[in-house]
Formats: C-alpha cells, sequence, structure tokens
C-alpha cells in the first residue's frame, strides 16, 4: 500500500509538471500568433537547433550551475525554509574565491579543492546569518536573505572595483588570473566543463542525506511540523541553522563552474542570475534530485535555442515567458492536484474504516 501512494504520488506530480510545460507553451503559442509568427514553425526552429550536438553540449554547460543553485534552494524548501539569498551567497563567494585563490600556490588537485571548500565555507557563512536572525530573533528568512542580497550584492560591487581589479582593459576588467593549478578539467574542450561530475555528486549527497538518513528524516519532520519534531526530540533550531549553513555551503559552488573552468577569474556578469533561476528550477523540479536534473536541462535547452529565435528576429522574451509561465504554472497545477489527492485519500481511508466498522459489527 505504502509503495502504492509513492508511485502514485510521483506520477501526479510528473504529470502536474508536464501538464504546466504543455500550458505554458500553448499561452506562448497564442502570443506568437498574436504577433504574426507560425508558432509550430517556431517551436520546430528550436528543437532542431536545441538538439544538435554542439547545442546539446551546451545546454548540458549552461544546465551545471542551475543544478547547484536549484540544489541550494531545495535544502531550505525541505525544512518548509525559503533561502532567497543564494544569488547573493554566490556572488560573493565567487568573487572572494577568485581573489584568495590567486594568491594561493598549491598543486593541481589541492588548489581546486581548496578553492571549493573556501567556496563553501563563504556561502554557508552568508546563509547562516540569516539562520541565527531566524533561530535567535525570530526574523522571517525570506526577509533576511532578501535584504542580504543587497548588501552581499553591494559588498561584491565594491570590493571588486576598490581591491581586486588588476586589468586595464576596459573590455575586459577582471581580478588577478588563478593559477593553472586551480582549472578545473573539461570534459570535453571549450564546450563542457568537468564541473558536471562534482553537480551530480551534489545532487546525489543530497538524496541520499534528506531521503536516506536519520537527519534527513528530522529535516523533512521539523519542515512540516516543528511542534511534533521537537515532541519527538528534534531540536527545531539546530536543524534550521544546520539547513541554512548547508544551503550556502551549496550555494558557494554555484559560481565555480564559471569561474574554476572557463574564465578563471572574476569578471562583472560571472554568476549572476543562478540564484534567482535556481529557484524556478527547484520548483518545477518539485525539490527532487530527478526533478531539478530534468528542469535544468530544460532550462538550459530554452536559453540555447533562444538564439536561433534572434538570428529569424523573433523577440527572445518568449522564452522567459515560457520559464515563467511553466514555474507558475507547475506551483497551481501542483498545488491544485495535491488538494485532490489529499482528499482522495481521506476518502479511501473513510471507506476502509467504515469497512472495518462493518466487519466488527458482524461479527
Amino acid at each position: 500500500m505504502k509503495n502504492r501512494q509513492k508511485w502514485e504520488g510521483m506520477a501526479i506530480t510528473l504529470g502536474g509538471s508536464l501538464v504546466a510545460i504543455a500550458f505554458a507553451l500553448g499561452l506562448c503559442a497564442v502570443l506568437l500568433t498574436l504577433i504574426g509568427e507560425n508558432p509550430f514553425t517556431v517551436y520546430k526552429q528550436m528543437l532542431e537547433y536545441g538538439t544538435s550536438k554542439d547545442s546539446m553540449l551546451d545546454e548540458v554547460q549552461r544546465a551545471v550551475p542551475l543544478m547547484l543553485s536549484a540544489t541550494a534552494v531545495a535544502i531550505g524548501f525541505k525544512m518548509k525554509m525559503f533561502n532567497i539569498g543564494v544569488e547573493g551567497q554566490t556572488r560573493i563567494a565567487v568573487l572572494l574565491t577568485a581573489a584568495i585563490g590567486a594568491e594561493v600556490r598549491m598543486p593541481a588537485v589541492l588548489h581546486v579543492a581548496f578553492c571549493m571548500v573556501l567556496a563553501m565555507v563563504i556561502g554557508a557563512a552568508g546563509a547562516g546569518i540569516a539562520g541565527v536572525l531566524k533561530v535567535k530573533r525570530g526574523v522571517n528568512e525570506v526577509i533576511s536573505t532578501i535584504m542580504l542580497n543587497y548588501i552581499y550584492i553591494g559588498l561584491v560591487s565594491w570590493m571588486f572595483v576598490e581591491f581586486f581589479i588588476v586589468s586595464t582593459d576596459t573590455l575586459n576588467v577582471k581580478t588577478k588570473q588563478l593559477p593553472r593549478s586551480a582549472w578545473f578539467p573539461q570534459l570535453v574542450h571549450g564546450k563542457l566543463g568537468g564541473f558536471l561530475i562534482i553537480a551530480l555528486i551534489v545532487i546525489f549527497a543530497f538524496w541520499v542525506l534528506v531521503w536516506k538518513t536519520r537527519f534527513g528524516y528530522h529535516l523533512r519532520a521539523s519542515g512540516a511540523n516543528p511542534g511534533a519534531a521537537r515532541v519527538a526530540g528534534v531540536n527545531p533550531g539546530r536543524m534550521v541553522m544546520t539547513a541554512m549553513l548547508l544551503s550556502g555551503a551549496v550555494a558557494g559552488l554555484v559560481g565555480l563552474p564559471g569561474l574554476l573552468g572557463d574564465s578563471h577569474a572574476y569578471r562583472r556578469g560571472l554568476a549572476e542570475g543562478y540564484g534567482f533561476e535556481g529557484i524556478a528550477v527547484a520548483l518545477l523540479g518539485r525539490n527532487h534530485p530527478v526533478g531539478i536534473v530534468l528542469a535544468s536541462l530544460l532550462f538550459g535547452f530554452l536559453d540555447r535555442s533562444s538564439a536561433i529565435l534572434q538570428v529569424n528576429e523573433i523577440p527572445q522574451e518568449i522564452v522567459q515567458i515560457i520559464k515563467g509561465v511553466t514555474v507558475l504554472a507547475v506551483v497551481i497545477v501542483n498545488a491544485a492536484l495535491k488538494r485532490w489527492y489529499d482528499r482522495r485519500t481521506q476518502r479511501v481511508a473513510a471507506v476502509a474504516v467504515g469497512a472495518i466498522d462493518l466487519e466488527a459489527a458482524a461479527a
């Protein structure tokens, strides 16, 4: 019975996401028609361009930071917390990692590991402030992480300009370049970085931690019902801090695919926007590891295939509309399906209890 309910829940979740995607495509088809474009032609062009070999490699490359960002968000979601500060935590972590990593001299493997650990520590510290405010002062994490975003983004802009710029080329302003020992290897040279492996390891670790360990059970229990969890011996405050620190640590890794695998120095625009887009990916993926991977690849496909729209003088903003409508539709559809499934489960349980009572009365 338990396995049946589990598979039914997964089927409903998947079905809801597919319905939401179909709804988004249908709405955008209407918009394309209104501006004089044939939606079937546009979608065909996007599909053909997005499924070429080079495009698919680029889509996976684009998906890697989204996988990490969405995982950082999902860790908080599992605790029923909203870490909206992944963007700021990512930016300050990537800047300081670039600046400090450039001054360190280590063997290749150790240097890369040092940069990764450093980024995770900085990201965790950035998120930990919001955790302390929530545990000690009861400050809602949505408010604190949004405000901290402004602080971190402002700090990054100030520190970058005042302390870390070394390039005099106004077209390529950046920090000191990382030594080659800190460069992350490529899986496909110039097309796909090796940080994909790290992202998949992080997602797998997230699955094991949340669904296969006692800590993960306590995490989900504290998020679902803090009062009951406290009665059962779980410290909700400690779980809040742990979840925020883990979320921030993963957020610190989001900018490293671009830093260690591509640019090898911090520059304006590096890792920007991934924190906010990760929220959308986590929602679309329903905070599940498999869903996060698939949603990240979908966003990577949409970003890559939007290039063909520009070539054909079709507004690229249609891709942003698809993303936004899809996420909104997923939230609405899955909420409606969850209410339907809960009512259905209650009716089944009521019928089962009634049958037991009848059997008892007959006996």
